[in-house]
């Protein structure tokens, strides 16, 4: 699958600026086709109050992967937004940092889904999300 729009990983990144992706330390690290990449840490900003990193930051990294993979499959004039998304944790992790790995399941005309997998360092799989988008516009 080849992206529909083409753009740099600085250019990914610069989408972040003065948004929660940027205060929450996520970056784009990988995009070749039909793969988006992105890294974020495992630090205060992203820990639940034992420690251990928030299922909610699993779960935004995994939203801001499929919302952004999702919208590079749109044609000029369209955007996407989330309609759903589930996510199931496998494992926790305490410290370092956590990459999430985008892959579409199925690309509709009026919604898409997508699968991302959340790895550790060690690269085990600590979390699974499934996100759908609406294709508006």
């Amino acid at each position: 699958m080849a992206w529909k729009r083409q753009l740099t990983l600085d250019e990914l990144n610069a989408t972040s600026v003065n948004t929660m992706v940027a205060h929450l330390g996520i970056i784009y690290t990988r995009i070749e086709e039909g793969v988006l990449e992105a890294e974020m840490p495992v630090d205060a900003r992203t820990h639940q109050p034992f420690g251990l990193l928030h299922g909610g930051a699993s779960a935004a990294l995994a939203e801001t992967l499929g919302s952004m993979a999702g919208w590079l499959m749109t044609e000029e004039g369209q955007c996407v937004v989330g309609t759903e998304l589930n996510a199931t944790h496998h494992r926790a992790v305490s410290s370092g940092k956590v990459r999430g790995e985008c892959r579409a399941l199925h690309l509709g005309r009026q919604g898409q889904s997508w699968e991302i997998a959340v790895f550790d360092e060690r690269g085990r799989r600590c979390c699974t999300c499934r996100l759908g988008t609406a294709v508006l516009g």
